[in-house]
């Protein structure tokens, strides 16, 4: 009789953990064909010039096709087991890569001669479409508009909502040539939109799991700013001791590269793994951990490493953002949804391009009260800019938590809006992208207006003549003209501090001259290419 029962049972794990493993390699397998078929379609779509679905759009709808057949097929519960879009995989595999290397290709004079406008949409932006958002949200559920959720939940949604992520926008704009200003703003706002969006939820996060009795919003604000400032303080951290590792250690030199590639790869997953064991945002410090290594690391690379990483890290953040927007499609079609509340959904929707338009206008007002005639954001590019913002990676990882962090059903409701937020705006703005450039007439000037981070003080001065002219107010002039004055002058010690003193010193000086005059993403990848050590 033991041996009866015995035998039954030893043999019964071999099949299960040998069907599970087959089941692993066919679902890896189909992940590599279908990452595959993702950029053969991007390539022919670009190639067609075919802008009504674009790269995004495409893996979307592959991934939503393959979900789809797994879920009227016989293995349901195998794919869903296998294809599950696991949160933790996105935030520590999958997010770091794309995040940094949106800091890393950074183009310095257009992002840092809009650098003031860029930090009015993306702080202050965010904060007025997070708030906006919440309120409209949260009024809609006491006027039975949709389904309600508690005032803070409701700002909580607003935050994770607000952070935007217009890759398909910039991959049209791109394409077709549009002002470089335009696109630095577009780009440089979604960048540090992401990073605000993820602090100002974990913050209101920690102010609902730990409730203050006074003092609320002094005291939320400072959390804010205590995750912010800290992640940011991390990720410069982190940057700038490997700009001096590679400075001082002798790394570039024949025989060392690989060692010196697989330091400069390790160093961004450390600033994001720091961040994250210390409490604070990783997503934050990997950003400016990128945009400093770029600025003082990368001018001690040797030539070899600098071609491997400018390559790498493009090839890497391709990869993850092609498989976050497959995986997103699949999740969609397998996972179970509150598709219940679809006036939720609606009206989510429609108070987000209220929000945003509350975002963008009154920004753009205040940055052009604040610019010479001559560098005037135009309605056209606000209306560009108002319709760019797309949701997507980081607001679906956010939603993904909200799963977690909030009770009641509520994370899944708020998931399921997200996810169909996601789509629409990926499918529907993203694919009519080239048709509002056409409208808005900025398509093709991409060289028609050159920013000029250097010799504003002209610019400057000739606001003066601008505003007496139209408004006779010298009073005003004057004051306006010693705020320009000020600004110029710390802009332009910041940078003679940079120029004179941090670069010397984190950065090789013969590296820092064959490093500014070489474009990463021209001729560093085409050296990739063509030496493929």
């Amino acid at each position: 009789m033991e041996m009866a029962t015995s035998e039954p049972s030893s043999p019964l794990p071999q099949p299960g953990s040998s069907d599970q493993q087959q089941i692993a390699s066919a679902s890896i397998l189909l992940q590599i064909v279908m990452l595959g078929l993702a950029f053969v379609l991007g390539h022919v779509l670009r190639r067609h010039k075919i802008y009504y679905i674009n790269e995004a759009s495409a893996s979307l709808l592959l991934g939503l096709f393959v979900g789809f057949v797994a879920n009227v097929s016989n293995t349901e519960a195998h794919f869903r087991q296998w294809f599950n879009f696991h949160e933790e995989f996105f935030l520590l595999f999958l997010l770091p890569p794309i995040i940094f290397e949106s800091g890393f290709s950074l183009q310095p004079k257009p992002f840092f001669s809009n650098f003031g406008a860029i930090c009015t949409f993306a702080i202050l932006g965010t904060f007025i479409t997070s708030i906006v958002t919440g309120i409209l949200v949260y009024l809609g559920g006491l006027f039975f508009l949709m389904y309600r959720l508690p005032f803070h939940e409701s700002i909580m949604y607003g935050a994770l909502i607000s952070a935007t992520d217009p890759v398909s926008v910039l991959a049209i704009f791109q394409e077709l040539g549009t002002d470089v200003n335009l696109y630095a703003l577009v780009f440089g706002e979604s960048v540090l939109n992401d990073a605000v969006a993820i602090s100002l939820y974990r913050t209101l996060l920690a102010v609902k799991n730990h409730p203050l009795e006074t003092h609320g919003l002094m005291s939320a604000i400072w959390s804010f700013l205590e995750i912010f400032v800290g992640s940011l303080s991390s990720g410069v951290g982190v940057a700038l001791i490997c700009a001096l590792l590679f400075k001082y250690s002798g790394l570039a030199v024949h025989g060392l590269q690989n060692l010196e590639c697989c330091l400069v790869v390790l160093f961004p997953y450390f600033s994001y793994m720091l961040a994250e064991g210390l409490g604070l945002s990783g997503i934050v410090a990997i950003l400016f951990c990128g945009i400093l290594m770029k600025h003082y690391t990368f001018p001690n690379l040797s030539e070899g490493a600098q071609a491997f990483t400018s390559g790498f890290f493009q090839l890497i953040s391709s990869l993850a953002e092609t498989f976050v927007f497959i995986y997103m499609g699949m999740d969609i079609a397998i996972k179970s949804h509150s598709w219940s509340h679809v006036g939720f959904i609606f009206f989510s929707i429609v108070f987000i391009v209220i929000a945003r338009a509350a975002n963008v206008f009154p920004c753009a007002r205040l940055v052009n009260m604040l610019r010479p005639a001559s560098r005037q954001i135009p309605i056209n590019h606000q209306k560009a800019l108002w319709f760019s913002g797309l949701r997507g990676a980081m607001a679906f990882a956010l939603a993904l938590q909200a799963v977690h962090d909030l009770p009641n059903n509520h994370g899944g409701i708020i998931f399921t809006a997200t996810t169909a937020i996601v789509v629409l705006t990926v499918l529907v703005i993203g694919g009519s992208t080239s048709t509002m450039l056409e409208k808005l007439e900025v398509v093709g000037d991409a060289h028609g207006h050159e920013s000029l981070p250097e010799g504003d003080e002209e610019e400057m001065e000739g606001l003066t003549t601008s505003y007496d002219n139209e408004h006779g107010n010298p009073d005003s002039v004057d004051l306006l003209t010693q705020k320009f004055q000020e600004l110029r002058r710390s802009t332009a010690t910041f940078t003679a501090i940079d120029n004179n003193f941090l670069k010397p010193f984190f950065t090789k000086e013969d590296r820092r001259r064959n490093s500014t005059d070489q474009a990463p993403n021209g001729r560093l990848r085409e050296g990739l290419i063509s030496n493929p050590r």
